[in-house]
């Protein structure tokens, strides 16, 4: 197993409750799945660079975890389904 980061971009119209869920959601995938979650950071909002669906500002959290190569497509796919999802990148550490 390998050690990753996903770095996530949220709509930042999203309320904390959701954006909670959706770090509580990403985290149980790995867990789920065999991974461990070595630490989420929340960077919270900031200004993009350029705009996303023409939105200026997003809520950032970065996630490393140790996994296999399954659990990162299957994170990859849930975030690339979810609209409130702006960005996502997910690295090897």
């Amino acid at each position: 197993m390998k050690t990753y980061e996903m770095l996530y971009v949220l709509d930042t119209a999203v309320s904390d409750e959701d954006k909670e869920a959706f770090v509580a959601k990403f985290e149980n995938i790995v867990t789920s799945n065999g991974g461990t979650v070595v630490s989420t950071d929340k960077w919270g909002a900031k200004k993009l660079s350029y705009p996303i669906k023409y939105k200026t500002d997003g809520w950032y959290a970065l996630m490393t975890f140790v996994a296999d190569g399954a659990v990162v497509k299957e994170l990859d796919r849930i975030a690339g389904l979810s609209s409130e999802v702006l960005r996502r990148m997910i690295t090897i550490k």
